[in-house]
C-alpha cells in the first residue's frame, strides 16, 4: 500500500483529507501548529493548549465513525460562556489536560473517531505565526495575518516565534512516503508555516517521494492579488530552498459567472499562466453543490471549493504511477 502525506493546515487538509480516505492508501496528515483564530485562539490563551482547530478538521476528515459523531466534532455552540468554541476543539484540549500530551490526546481522539490513517501536529511547542510588513507594521498572529488586505504591497519577513522544534515524527513521515500532497491552503497561513519549522524544508528537499502540489481555487484579496500559478510556487519556493514539486494540479472549470461576480471583493480565481510546464496537471476540480455558509465562517467564497472525490481521483493517479 502507498504511503501518501499531506502536509498544510485547515480546510485544505480537509478536503484531500476527506477523498483520500477513500483509497486503499497509508494516509498521514501533517498540520501546521500556527492556528490562533477563532475558538482555537481563545483556547490557547486561556488554557495554555497547543491550537485544537487545524487537526480537528483533519480527525473529522479521516473518521469512519457515525456521520452523528463527525457532527458532534464540527458542533458549535451559539450562546453562553461556550459560544463559538466547536465541541472538538474543547475535547482536544480537555484530552491535552488529561493526557499531559497534545500528541496523546490526538492519538485517542484518532481511537474515538475511528480514524483511517494518522494526525501528526508538525511542532508540538507553542509558537506564533508573524510577520513584518515592508512598512514596518507587525502583523501579530495567523488571525491579523488571516484578515490583512496590505500584504499584497510587500513583507519584508515571516517566521514563527519563538522557533519551534519538529515533531520527528513528521520528518520520519515525509522521508517515508511515496507521495507528500502540499496545499490547498491559506498561502501565509497555512503552507508556509509549515515549512517555517527547521527541517521540514530539508526533508522535502532529500524525500525521494514524489511532491504535489494543490493550488488554491482563488486569490485572497490584499494577500495574493492577481496572483498565477507561477507566483504562488514562487512564493513557496523561497521557503523550499528549492522548486521541488513533481506534479502541479491545477482547477480548469469555472464556477457560474453570477458567483465569481457575487464574490469578486474577496477575491478572484487563480489562473494557470504554467500550460507549457509538463508537470502541471489541470483538471474540473469543483465542487457542484453550494455548501451552506455556517455561522463563523469568515470567507463567503468557502462556497467555491474543491470537490473532494475529484481531487482525491487526480491525486490517485499519480500515487498509481509513483
Amino acid at each position: 500500500m502507498k504511503k501518501v502525506v499531506v502536509i498544510g493546515g485547515g480546510t485544505g487538509n480537509f478536503v484531500v483529507l476527506s477523498g483520500l480516505k477513500h483509497h486503499p492508501v497509508d494516509l498521514s496528515a501533517i498540520v501546521s501548529m500556527a492556528d490562533d483564530g477563532g475558538s482555537t485562539g481563545i483556547l490557547r490563551d486561556e488554557l495554555g493548549v497547543l491550537p485544537p482547530g487545524d487537526v480537528r478538521q483533519c480527525l473529522v476528515a479521516l473518521s469512519d465513525s457515525s456521520r452523528l459523531m463527525r457532527s458532534l466534532m464540527n458542533y458549535r455552540f451559539e450562546t453562553g460562556g461556550l459560544g463559538g468554541h466547536s465541541f472538538g476543539n474543547l475535547l482536544l484540549s480537555a484530552l491535552e489536560k488529561v493526557t499531559g500530551s497534545f500528541e496523546k490526546a490526538v492519538e485517542e481522539a484518532g481511537r474515538i473517531l475511528s480514524i483511517k490513517g494518522k494526525v501528526i501536529p508538525i511542532t508540538t511547542h507553542e509558537v506564533r505565526l508573524k510577520m513584518i510588513l515592508k512598512n514596518g507594521k507587525v502583523l501579530e498572529g495567523e488571525g491579523q495575518i488571516y484578515k490583512s488586505e496590505e500584504i499584497e504591497k510587500g513583507y519584508s519577513s515571516i517566521f514563527l516565534e519563538p522557533q519551534p522544534v519538529v515533531n520527528k515524527r513528521a520528518i520520519d513521515e515525509i522521508m517515508n512516503a511515496d507521495v507528500v500532497i502540499f496545499g490547498p491552503g491559506g498561502l501565509h497561513t497555512s503552507l508556509i508555516p509549515s515549512l517555517l519549522v527547521e527541517g521540514v524544508s530539508k526533508a522535502l528537499r532529500e524525500t525521494q517521494a514524489k511532491k504535489v502540489f494543490v493550488l488554491n481555487l482563488m486569490n485572497r484579496r490584499g494577500q495574493t492579488t492577481g496572483f498565477k500559478v507561477s507566483d504562488h510556487l514562487r512564493e513557496i519556493v523561497k521557503f523550499t530552498g528549492k522548486d521541488i514539486f513533481d506534479n502541479i494540479i491545477v482547477n480548469n472549470s469555472l464556477p457560474p459567472k453570477e458567483l465569481i461576480e457575487r464574490y469578486a471583493e474577496e477575491g478572484e480565481l487563480v489562473t494557470n499562466d504554467l500550460e507549457r510546464d509538463a508537470r502541471v496537471i489541470p483538471a474540473p476540480l469543483l465542487h457542484n453543490g453550494l455548501k451552506e455558509l455556517q455561522k463563523g465562517d469568515i470567507l463567503k467564497r468557502n462556497l467555491i471549493r474543491h470537490d473532494p472525490q475529484k481531487l482525491a481521483d487526480v491525486i490517485m493517479g499519480i500515487v498509481h504511477a509513483s
